[in-house]
């Protein structure tokens, strides 16, 4: 961080320490590019943001979901109303016990963080309606349930840490719209299902082509646009705030239940 050539800290440190270095490279005049989630706590996210304005420089969030071609698919279709309206929308993520603690009081900011980072983008932040949840066969394995309703579009947020060893790690979306559906599903090499979005109107079902695309170095280009200042932020520390507060309303229903 003292190099005077350095311009840009790129943070993949463990959340829990996002905050102090971010801040120590914002006072040294760096632009910080954080993974995500950017921290477990709002009060540290807050601090980070302070530093942007005090020391003049930004704090990009890895929200690379917004870069995956099948969500960013799903996101054109509803800001551009091609089947109508956005009635319902199930978003799903599910794993075997491979990442060490997704409990109850972790798997809403650091597994569920993703879909909310979609969510957020797609219909804007909003408060849960109902939270579900439980531990399963261990304190650190847990599947969760949190229901939403933005612009009257039904979302469900489906996360689970607990499935079997023989399952792969998978992610999933089921969209209705006024004059259509839009399935999807992608997960490791260990599932015969084959990773694929498909649309479903009256004229009948169809593959949608997507452009093979890696939305980690697609993100990281972004961030690297946006220090330049040649193009409009779709990651800003602001909108990674809007999700985490998601993810801790989720998590402080979870410990009221």
């Amino acid at each position: 961080m003292l190099d005077s050539d350095v311009d840009i800290v790129d943070l993949c440190l463990p959340s829990h320490l996002h905050k102090s270095y971010a801040i120590a490279a914002l006072k040294r005049g760096k632009h910080v590019f954080c993974e995500t989630p950017v921290c477990f706590d709002l009060e540290d996210a807050l601090l980070m943001q302070q530093a942007e304005k005090q020391y003049g420089k930004k704090i990009l969030v890895n929200q690379f979901i917004k870069f995956d071609p099948a969500y960013t698919y799903l996101y054109e279709a509803h800001r551009q109303q091609k089947y109508g309206k956005l009635i319902s929308l199930s978003l799903k993520r599910e794993t075997p016990p491979l990442w060490g603690d997704l409990g109850l009081s972790s798997i809403p900011t650091q597994f569920m963080i993703h879909e909310l980072d979609l969510l957020a983008w797609l219909l804007g932040p909003c408060d849960p309606c109902t939270v579900w949840g439980t531990e399963v066969a261990h304190p650190e394995q847990a599947q969760v349930r949190a229901y939403f309703q933005p612009q009257d579009t039904f979302t469900e947020v489906i996360a689970s840490s607990h499935m079997p060893a023989s399952y792969p790690f998978t992610v999933a979306y089921e969209a209705y719209f006024e004059k259509a559906k839009l399935v999807f599903h992608e997960s490791n090499e260990n599932d015969p299902i084959s990773t694929a979005l498909y649309e479903y109107t009256a004229s009948g079902q169809q593959k949608i082509n997507l452009e093979s695309a890696n939305p980690y170095e697609k993100s990281l280009d972004h961030g690297l646009e946006c220090f330049d200042g040649h193009a409009e932020c779709l990651i800003p520390l602001e909108q990674a705030i809007q999700s985490l507060e998601m993810a801790i309303k989720i998590k402080h229903r979870l410990e009221q239940s």
